[in-house]
């Protein structure tokens, strides 16, 4: 979304950053919402239905979003963000759970491969988006003919891949990630887990969690601009893809050896470390700085869906996740309207942005004292 922020903003927004930013917060918000309700029809039907459903959901969204001008700028956010947030739902919490199924003993590998492959679709589409939008006009004239080509590519690609997908037999389901030859505890419904206070530490850390990684995320082109590297400010949105993808499969294999919540507060300091390090950054360190941010980010993507199936078990991970991802998607709303707020105050000054990333930076810090929290129950409980 860094690609096409500025064109959308300028082109459809009238220059707001926040309404435009919207698009990919409502995107990211909805994300969950599908989760929810593909995890539930992954239970009562399949996955391999689901996920070709995502598809063609998510595929529509990008072909309406292709659609909009100025005159009809909501219809970014329903297309792009609504119908292209349940679309990726779909596909997203339905694939994780399935391939953790398949892996219960190596759940955090599984989930860091899988999570990571989404965030390595940023390092690829990212200079394939760029070169179509020169392709179609310019910033500001070719992002509906880019919205259009991903659409097709989505559509090509969720359908032919859900054909591959479906659920192992039934006797690698009993198994447990510590050991398969002993059966899951309990698996948890949704509504028994809405009993659990576990859940809503789980919910609540991972919306103070993903601020600071989402801030950089959906601003770090203009922030590199904003910082006088225009020639290579797109460096910044590659790097913050490449580190945000390697940090989903790193910090997942880590947390298979250091534990779910120890590995979430490691990522939670080094978030708001590298928050408040923003305004300090200067010339080619501000890529480093991204590069890092990203890494973080990365982390909670894989450790939160590996969290949900630890404290709820695996057999309705796909609908569980997605309720935890609900606090996700309110972080990505708040944290998309603070950060276009202070850049529409910035314009070109980046530093007075600072103080979005200073509140991103107290939030990661709140979740710390969440994990210890969810640590502490965790050991009364003996889970």
């Amino acid at each position: 979304w860094s690609v096409f922020q500025t064109g959308v903003a300028n082109s459809i927004f009238k220059g707001d950053n926040a309404k435009a930013s919207l698009a990919f917060s409502l995107l990211l918000a909805m994300l969950s919402v599908g989760g929810v309700i593909g995890g539930k029809l992954a239970v009562k039907y399949s996955p391999r239905i689901v996920i070709i459903a995502g598809g063609i959901i998510l595929s529509f969204g990008f072909f309406l979003a292709s659609l909009v001008n100025e005159n009809i700028a909501w219809l970014l956010w329903v297309s792009y963000g609504v119908l292209g947030g349940i679309g990726m739902g779909f596909t997203y919490t339905t694939t994780i759970a399935c391939a953790q199924k398949w892996y219960p003993n190596k759940k955090g590998l599984i989930t860091g491969v899988i999570v990571s492959s989404l965030g390595l679709g940023g390092v690829i589409f990212t200079p394939i988006i760029e070169r179509l939008i020169k392709l179609f006009g310019g910033q500001g004239a070719g992002e509906p003919g880019t919205f259009m080509v991903l659409s097709v590519i989505f559509l090509v690609v969720c359908t032919a891949g859900g054909f591959f997908i479906q659920n192992p037999p039934a006797e690698i389901l009993t198994l447990t990630a510590d050991d398969s030859k002993k059966p899951v505890k309990k698996d948890y419904t949704p509504s028994q887990m809405f009993k659990e206070p576990s859940f809503y530490i789980a919910f609540t850390t991972l919306m103070f969690a993903c601020m600071g990684g989402l801030m950089m995320m959906g601003f770090a082109k203009p922030i590199a601009v904003a910082k006088g590297l225009v020639e290579t400010a797109t460096i910044g949105v590659l790097l913050i893809s490449v580190f945000n993808s390697a940090g989903r499969l790193v910090w997942g294999i880590i947390s298979d050896k250091l534990g779910r919540e120890n590995t979430i507060i490691v990522l939670l300091i080094g978030t708001a470390v590298t928050s408040l390090l923003v305004n300090m950054a200067n010339g080619y360190w501000i890529f480093v700085l991204i590069g890092a941010i990203g890494f973080f980010y990365g982390g909670y993507l894989s450790n939160f869906a590996l969290l949900t199936a630890d404290l709820f078990g695996p057999k309705y991970m796909s609908a569980n996740y997605g309720f935890v991802l609900l606090g996700f998607s309110v972080g990505a709303i708040v944290s998309s309207q603070i950060a276009g707020y202070y850049k529409n105050i910035a314009a070109n000054d980046i530093s007075l942005m600072f103080p979005a990333f200073v509140i991103g930076a107290a939030f990661a810090v709140t979740g710390v004292f969440l994990m210890l929290l969810l640590k502490k129950i965790k050991s009364r409980q003996n889970i």
